[in-house]
């Protein structure tokens, strides 16, 4: 190791993480060459590919790499949280039930199911190197939904060349899809405020109704991490540890730009891709409701992104000067204070959104970034509850279960394409969302806000 190791957890999570590979996965990325300040572990860090899910480390441009392993599969997996002028209590069973049929009608979901925009060349081309704001120029929402989006909803370098044919060809037909997985949309009510001056700021209210959007870069992003994966296998330049999965490529060499330029244009696909499916909902909640934009609100708080690698400037521990570093974030979100010059001028006084996702069956949180994170774990902190099960594990448990009547009598109305991806999900597949966040909020890398509780989850 070239670095010591750093976890933010409790007794209870650091003994679910020493029963999978997290640790010795969080061991080999502190060996990675450049390696700048320790490598890091969310409270709701598990066993990933490369990196543990929930993994954080940076690396020096010039000494040390990029690695797909560091960033995943799904590039740019993220979640946007939408306010509404409605309270939850304003919409009666029969209608929660209606919204249900009709998002899970409206916005496509599920292994391979695609979309209903059609993308030429050149329109591919513009959606890779302007993510969310190509999907604003088409009309799918409005430019002020871009000032509540990580990086404004494009990542910078990007190039559309970068991306192979099998990737573009992958992500043609799914650009507006929400996929299956752990993917959802997700309306819930404001269950409880902890911090009122930072709900203000952010539009939540006590009893209040949101949206829940999590989706990522469906199979474009997958096959970019495939593509050099096995480019890296073969690469003569690139950095082979003895963990496999962690090989990567030094930050400056032909292949680690190739990759950086190809990871931004995934990931901006993925904000676009989040962008539209945004433009959905509202559309379908305007007509399930029979109700105006202006009834409903519907305006966009923040969308954060995990499963990414950005260069940054930080104070880091060591040298206590700001330095450019590339920053992975693997199953982990930004978390930055107040006053820090990304965070939009409306939350400038609390800090940027933090947003935690739960299970189905439980909550979700809201919090605020902090100086704290900014200084300890260079702006990062967990990005949900993080699996307790594996999958595998999880459809035995609900082998004879009918979740979706189990969550009916929980009072969540769930639609899914796929009695897999439910069990797969159900809500003992994973961690307590509530102890994640509060380890966050004792750790000070983010301050609790509000929690959420499911009313309706479409699922793949």
């Amino acid at each position: 190791m070239n670095t010591h190791g750093l976890i933010y957890a409790d007794r209870q999570l650091i003994e679910a993480m020493a029963a999978d590979a997290t640790l010795r996965q969080l061991a080999g990325v502190a060996a990675l060459p450049g390696i700048v300040g320790p490598a890091l572990a969310m409270p709701d860090a598990h066993q990933g590919y490369g990196f543990p899910i929930g993994g954080v480390a940076a690396f020096d441009p010039d000494q040390g790499v990029v690695s797909p392993g560091g960033v995943g599969y799904d590039i740019n997996c993220g979640v946007r949280l939408l306010r509404s002028r409605l309270g939850a209590d304003d919409l009666s069973a029969g209608q929660l039930t209606r919204l249900a049929d009709d998002l899970a009608a409206g916005v496509p979901a599920g292994v391979g199911r695609g979309s209903q925009v059609q993308l030429s060349d050149k329109d591919m081309d513009q959606v890779l190197a302007r993510g969310a704001a190509w999907a604003v120029a088409q009309g799918y929402g409005d430019t002020g939904d871009l000032e509540f989006c990580e990086a404004g909803g494009a990542l910078s370098p990007a190039d559309p060349q970068a991306i192979s044919p099998r990737a573009r060809q992958r992500g043609r037909g799914q650009l507006g899809s929400l996929g299956a997985g752990n993917h959802f949309v997700e309306l819930a009510r404001v269950e409880h405020i902890y911090n009122q001056a930072a709900a203000d700021a952010f539009g939540l209210t006590a009893g209040g109704l949101v949206v829940w959007i999590h989706s990522g870069s469906r199979g474009l992003g997958h096959q970019v991490c495939d593509d050099f994966l096995r480019r890296l296998a073969k690469d003569k330049e690139a950095v082979h540890p003895p963990e496999r999965q962690l090989v990567a490529a030094p930050a400056g060499s032909s292949i680690g730009r190739q990759y950086v330029a190809a990871m931004g244009a995934a990931a901006n696909f993925a904000f676009a891709n989040r962008q539209l499916l945004t433009h959905r909902v509202r559309e379908t909640m305007f007509r399930s409701l029979a109700a105006s934009p202006r009834d409903l609100g519907l305006g966009l708080i923040y969308d954060i992104a995990h499963n990414i690698a950005k260069l940054e400037e930080h104070i880091t521990p060591e040298a206590g000067e700001k330095r450019r570093v590339w920053v992975h974030r693997k199953g982990a979100t930004r978390s930055l204070g107040p006053q820090h010059p990304e965070v939009p001028s409306r939350y400038s006084a609390i800090g940027l959104p933090v947003l935690l996702p739960g299970d189905m069956g439980t909550a979700s949180y809201v919090l605020a970034g902090t100086t704290i994170a900014e200084a300890e774990t260079f702006g990062s902190a967990a990005h949900g509850a993080g699996r307790r099960l594996s999958r595998k594990a999880a459809k035995k448990q609900a082998a004879g279960r009918d979740l979706a009547a189990e969550l009916a009598q929980a009072g969540v109305v769930v639609r899914s394409h796929s009695r897999g991806t439910l069990a797969e999900e159900m809500p003992a597949a994973y961690k307590d969302v509530a102890q994640v966040a509060r380890v966050m909020d004792a750790a000070g890398i983010a301050r609790l806000v509000a929690r959420t509780v499911p009313l309706v989850v479409i699922k793949g």
